[in-house]
């Protein structure tokens, strides 16, 4: 069995991982086009704001150490076309520009996914940065450690440029100013009364602004790099600019394959990562994966489903047949001096689906109030109006909240009513929750 993986970061490596492990005598090729594999993209705002100061703590497993293996990885190789008929893949050596051809029994995509670049005028110039790739994480590292530049601006309000104005706070950046096209932070994955609650929270720091309902319509440059940008509402002064709009699946070399794709060129797989041509699969962020409560295929690129669906995918490559069982899309985000998280599905997703749902919203506190240090959280359910059963839900608060996500996501998975969330048996004591903890208050208030 020739099994070939493009691809070498999250779902690439556990699949190819998974599979010599489940068929020791296959043979594996893994196609990656830079020198880093089996890392973590998580990691960039974090490093970024030095928090930590080696960018190996990203990478869970250095190249050597999967070449030592008896892994066949072959770095600076760039897949540039796949043949589904003939079962051929054409590569690209980076490094000497080199076209060669490969054969496969097998193949998996797991390009990833590279940043949106929208069309905004000079946003190429000097100082305009990304925070996707490795690389990305090093240069911006480097230009935002320096003490002249002290106006940082992010385009974006999604999980990396939110994550980005931490990264400037710990660096004591004089002045951070975000700018979001749409009227709300985080609109994809939080509803409006948790955005509320984060957008009080980032604006409550003198030393950052933020901009919603606001185009990005030019970066203005002097002596040919960054002075500041140019809005449909204004100008702003900028040493720096850190670009967050967004992310799009690698596939572009697959356009003329043939296989099934959403509309921003995420590949369909089915449950067992399986493409629409029978030999190829896919993961990771170039890929959908099968939302549970939502019945569809979805793509949400996060690195929980990467790794998990990518461990099945490998095993499906080793000659068995496993089934991904889908996702809730749960993901978390630290916003300054709060966080939040979310499982299953928003209010917006609801009404798209057109179920008949309910929702509540519940604000009460983290703990007892004679323990020090008690603060508000808040609570949202979506739920079936009929049978009562929890398909959403969304928390926010100073500690604690994203930990009690984890619990819902279960609760969701489990198929379980709001009512029975209200006499769910959790943990209490003084320093942790209230005798009736904010998902009691929340499944009992909702009717």
């Amino acid at each position: 069995m020739k099994i070939i993986i493009v691809g070498g970061v999250a779902a690439g490596m556990s699949a190819a991982a998974k599979a010599s492990r489940v068929d020791s005598s296959a043979e594996i090729t893994i196609y990656e086009k830079t020198d880093i594999v089996s890392w973590g993209a998580c990691g960039l705002p974090y490093y970024v704001g030095d928090f930590y100061q080696d960018p190996k703590n990203m990478i869970a497993r250095p190249v050597e150490k999967f070449i030592e293996s008896g892994m066949d990885i072959r770095i600076f190789h760039e897949v540039i076309g796949v043949d589904t008929n003939k079962k051929e893949i054409t590569v690209k050596n980076l490094k000497t520009g080199e076209i060669l051809k490969d054969s496969y029994d097998k193949l998996m995509i797991a390009t990833g996914a590279s940043a949106i670049i929208p069309p905004i005028k000079n946003i190429d110039a000097k100082g305009v940065y990304l925070l996707k790739s490795f690389d990305d994480g090093l240069t911006l590292k480097e230009e935002m450690l320096k003490d002249e530049y002290q106006d940082i601006i992010i385009i974006g309000a999604g999980y990396i440029g939110v994550e980005v104005i931490e990264a400037a706070k710990h660096l004591n950046k004089r002045s951070i100013r975000v700018i979001q096209l749409t009227d709300r932070i985080l609109t994809e994955s939080f509803d409006k009364e948790i955005t509320d609650v984060l957008e009080d929270e980032i604006k409550s720091h003198q030393d950052v602004n933020l901009h919603l309902s606001e185009m990005v319509q030019e970066i203005l440059t002097k002596d040919g790099k960054v002075c500041g940008i140019k809005t449909d509402k204004g100008e702003y002064k900028a040493d720096l600019v850190v670009l967050a709009a967004g992310v799009r699946p690698n596939t572009q070399f697959l356009k003329d394959t043939g296989i099934q794709m959403l509309g921003n060129g995420a590949l369909v797989v089915d449950e067992y990562g399986k493409t629409s041509i029978d030999s190829i699969y896919s993961a990771g962020d170039c890929a959908t994966v099968y939302h549970t409560v939502r019945k569809e295929n979805v793509y949400i690129p996060l690195a929980t489903t990467a790794n998990k669906l990518g461990r099945v995918v490998g095993e499906n490559l080793g000659g068995k047949n496993v089934a991904f069982h889908g996702t809730l899309g749960s993901a978390a985000i630290k916003v300054l001096d709060m966080e939040a998280g979310r499982t299953g599905i928003t209010e917006n997703e609801a009404k798209k689906l057109g179920i008949n749902y309910k929702t509540v919203f519940v604000r009460d506190k983290d703990h007892t109030n004679y323990y020090p240090g008690q603060t508000d959280i808040f609570v949202k359910f979506i739920y079936n109006a009929e049978t009562k059963v929890l398909l959403g839900a969304q928390i926010a608060g100073k500690k604690g909240a994203v930990l009690r996500v984890d619990a819902l996501a279960v609760t969701i998975y489990a198929g379980l009513r709001v009512d029975e969330i209200g006499m769910m048996d959790f943990c209490y004591a003084p320093p942790f929750a209230r005798t009736w903890d904010v998902m009691n208050v929340a499944g009992n208030v909702a009717k």
